[in-house]
């Protein structure tokens, strides 16, 4: 069984207040008589789900061409979480069973993945101004634990005003991964295989992603 975990992508989805919205351009159309339809692209790599490169909030960082795809592959934990809106949330806002199963991931080998279900992502069609975001000791918690990839049902691991970036920040000492924009809502917690291949696009500083879930 797949769970499609992305928003649809249109000219209606909701990207950061100044970023680029998604757009198409029709070049040629069959409806109109042409041999084949063909369109261009127009959009911010940071719409709908998507995975950041280090260089989006890291001076030298890694680009998301440079990033390991094993981190984007491979059994996660989608844990609910008893977050605020408009606030940051603590390690104590995940009830411990799940970061047993975390534990027990990474006692297997595998990068620890967690997929953080806050349920203040909003609509895929209106950016979220009360988004609630993990603080930054809890990232530094989760990458030693070790969490290598941090997943959120937001368009950001940090408050949407914040300028200072510190829970992105928290992400790039602790070598912790980046996916944002899922879509969480009805997917019961815990253990599945996430599948969540970033583009490789050469230099980027993100990347749109497809994610699902499969038991």
């Amino acid at each position: 069984m797949l769970v499609d975990i992305s928003p649809p992508l249109s000219p209606r989805t909701a990207v950061f207040p100044g970023d680029t919205p998604l757009s198409r351009r029709v070049l040629m159309d069959t409806a109109n008589g042409d041999h084949l339809t063909l369109s261009t692209l127009t959009s911010t790599v940071h719409v709908g789900s998507h995975a950041d490169g280090e260089n989006h909030y890291k001076p030298g960082g890694r680009a998301i061409d440079e990033h390991s795809l094993e981190v984007y592959l491979g059994p996660c934990v989608v844990a609910p979480v008893l977050a605020e809106s408009g606030q940051r949330f603590g390690l104590d806002a995940i009830d411990e069973k799940w970061l047993d199963a975390l534990a027990g991931l990474v006692a297997d080998g595998q990068p620890g993945r967690l997929l953080l279900h806050t349920g203040t992502g909003g609509s895929p069609e209106s950016f979220p101004n009360d988004l609630a975001a993990p603080e930054p000791a809890a990232i530094d918690e989760l990458a030693e634990r070790g969490v290598r990839l941090l997943g959120v049902d937001t368009p950001s691991v940090d408050l949407a005003d914040a300028k200072d970036l510190i829970g992105h920040a928290a992400c790039a000492r602790g070598g912790v991964s980046i996916l944002e924009g899922l879509v969480l809502d009805g997917v019961e917690p815990g253990v599945w295989e996430l599948i969540a291949l970033p583009l490789k696009l050469v230099g980027f500083d993100a990347s749109p992603v497809r994610a699902v879930l499969r038991r």
